[in-house]
């Protein structure tokens, strides 16, 4: 990150999650006195630990995340607040093996050698999907990963195999973009395939957080920026932010006077806070519509031990969990023996028929990996996570807020108009860029 220092300021910055987060570690970097105001009572947003109803000595996530190797920017804000990777993180080539066995495995190997190799020896895979999709990897390539902005992301496989779409395009786009092939952007997408497939090696590799959310960066980051002096402060919601003319400063917050406002929230408390500085730009915010996603982690038996710390799974309408984790493999540390993730994105059923149905696809699973019925009927549901308003929908043609609806005001968040879907990276780049001193720097 490339930081040029200018007369510090006074800068408020609303919002504590992982984009606000950044935007103060920034802020801070840059010799500038900065107030961080955080509306509940956690840090870190959506991505966040919390404690299982019941069992107090049980700490989960807030849903279960995933980071990939291409999250250049996030991985050097947790170095910079003394995160080391081995012990936040668990990294693998990236797997998108089915319970069957068949799928896409990639080796630790440089770019494009590992993505060949995994095509060439995908199980499950015949001749001509793999054909199919070489082709297909080499045509965007040569378009240098940029499409028209009102096709999807089916528009921009068509040609791939059933086979392929379900093993490979499918999975990657909802765990991506967390939005139905059909319906998403085939041009954030392919920005996504170009930075985690042809990056640098290591760029396609899973990032499974071996810690709860809340260790692996919001804990950390506050108390680096405690420790530089930064005011922190939870449980303080903003009703508004008041402008004032005159010559030592620009807004008043809360009776503080400040040269510059961060507004790291929500998008619709955004839409609220700047409505009276940009009705347009407001008016634009309000009208992103959301997917939802959920997790609901369910109990296996204690010695039970995924073939792998991620799994892809077969999902439909009545299947509707694309994505399993062994969290007793991959947070050993919380020791949760035989405890799995499932997780559905553009979950849209009630609670009741989700649990219903995933706990059905962790029955088929046992199943598939040889387990004993008696062993089957012991599964139950710990907990169900739902963020109903956890990624906007990116759809062709999207047209998303700017970072500057005013001057000495500015916006960050996953929503912001970037290259990244509504992802931990694109929320941690929007709050490098949303103060006016910093820019992004090459991996």
């Amino acid at each position: 990150m490339h930081v040029t220092h200018k007369a510090p300021q006074k800068i408020a910055i609303i919002g504590a999650g992982w984009a606000g987060l950044s935007a103060a570690i920034c802020a801070t970097q840059a010799g500038h006195q900065v107030s961080l105001i955080e509306a509940s009572r956690h840090w870190g947003g959506r991505a966040r630990s919390l404690t299982v109803q019941g069992k107090k000595d049980m700490v989960l996530d807030n849903g279960q995340h995933i980071l990939i190797g291409a999250y250049h920017q996030s991985m050097r804000m947790m170095r910079t607040v003394g995160v080391q990777e081995t012990d936040a993180l668990w990294r693998l080539p990236l797997h998108l093996i089915k319970p069957d066995g068949t799928g896409l495995a990639l080796k630790n190997w440089p770019s494009p050698l590992n993505l060949v190799w995994g095509i060439a020896t995908a199980k499950g895979w015949r001749l001509i999907d793999k054909w199919r999709l070489l082709q297909k990897a080499f045509q965007w390539q040569l378009n240098k990963f940029l499409c028209e902005a009102h096709l999807s992301v089916a528009d921009i496989c068509h040609g791939l195999t059933p086979t392929l779409m379900q093993d490979l395009i499918d999975p990657l786009c909802v765990a991506a973009l967390n939005t139905p092939s059909h319906e998403a952007s085939g041009r954030v997408f392919l920005r996504v395939m170009q930075d985690a497939l042809l990056g640098p090696s290591g760029s396609a590799d899973l990032m499974l957080p071996k810690q709860d959310l809340g260790q692996i960066f919001p804990n950390a980051a506050v108390q680096w920026l405690q420790k530089k002096g930064v005011d922190c402060r939870l449980g303080i919601r903003i009703e508004n932010i008041q402008r004032v003319d005159n010559s030592s400063s620009y807004w008043q917050i809360n009776g503080d006077d400040f040269d510059h406002v961060v507004v790291a929230t929500t998008a619709s408390e955004a839409a609220r806070l700047i409505a009276p500085f940009n009705e347009s730009w407001s008016a634009q915010t309000q009208q992103i519509e959301y997917e939802a996603i959920a997790t609901v982690y369910i109990q296996a038996p204690i010695d039970l031990q995924l073939p792998q710390p991620m799994m892809s799974l077969v999902s439909n309408i009545q299947a509707p969990a694309q994505f399993v984790f062994d969290r007793g493999l991959i947070c050993q540390q919380a020791n949760t023996p035989g405890l799995l993730a499932f997780v559905a994105s553009s979950a849209r059923e009630s609670n009741a028929v989700l649990e219903t149905q995933v706990i059905q696809q962790a029955k088929d699973l046992l199943k598939t990996l040889g387990y004993s019925a008696e062993d089957i009927e012991k599964l139950q549901v710990i907990q169900t996570v739902v963020e109903k308003r956890a990624t906007f929908a990116c759809t062709p043609n999207l047209q998303r807020p700017s970072a500057n609806p005013h001057p000495h005001l500015s916006v960050c968040g996953d929503y912001i108009e970037g290259p990244y879907p509504a992802t931990l990276e694109g929320a941690v780049m929007s709050g490098i860029q949303a103060m006016p001193h910093t820019t992004l720097s090459n991996p």
